[in-house]
């Protein structure tokens, strides 16, 4: 069973992440922030992986430390549910079109953290969300979860397709990378023996 419940408290959040990273793609989450909750809601549906995310933060100063600790929280419990990410595919991408937008998502699940990010957006919000926070949940993300990952909006125009053509990429790139390779399920991907 690759699950793992991260909770996750400071002076400005409290979170509670629950992962199956061998789901159906349930998810239960509620962040507070509408948009976020969207885009977390199709992290799961599209990796199949079952997320629940409860988190109360300090939105009355603004969106960034529960967009951050988020994106922490969920990385670190999906890093968690690989253990030590025995027999996993390891890398993968994913190309994502909606509508005019085209994305694209590559990541190696590493155990080295990095983040790409060659994404831009032509206004300073999407609903209630700052746009600038999107790089911010993506960077979190892969640090908790120890990934490598670049992600790219090779092309668009609606702001709303980009950042969701990036996340429905994270998702697909995901279900691959930590998908188990049948042939070599028992051994890590790495010729040092440990990732």
């Amino acid at each position: 069973m690759r699950t793992a419940t991260v909770e996750r408290k400071t002076k400005e959040t409290e979170i509670s992440v629950t992962v199956d990273l061998d789901g159906t793609g349930i998810y239960d989450v509620s962040t507070g922030i509408g948009f976020l909750d969207h885009m977390l809601e199709q992290l799961s549906r599209h990796s199949l992986m079952d997320l629940t995310v409860k988190a109360k933060g300090d939105l009355h100063i603004d969106f960034h430390h529960t967009t951050e600790d988020t994106g922490i929280a969920i990385g670190e419990a999906v890093s968690q549910a690989l253990g030590e990410r025995k027999g996993i595919t390891r890398y993968a991408s994913a190309l994502i079109p909606m509508d005019e937008t085209l994305s694209r998502v590559a990541m190696d699940v590493s155990n080295r953290p990095y983040l790409i990010w060659r994404v831009e957006f032509s206004k300073p919000k999407l609903g209630d969300m700052d746009t600038e926070l999107f790089k911010e949940w993506f960077q979190a993300f892969a640090q908790g979860a120890g990934i490598t990952l670049h992600v790219d909006n090779l092309y668009g125009e609606n702001n709303h397709h980009i950042v969701e053509s990036c996340y429905k990429g994270l998702a697909r790139a995901l279900r691959d990378a930590i998908e188990i390779d049948p042939r070599k399920a028992d051994e890590v991907p790495s010729t040092k023996g440990v990732l």
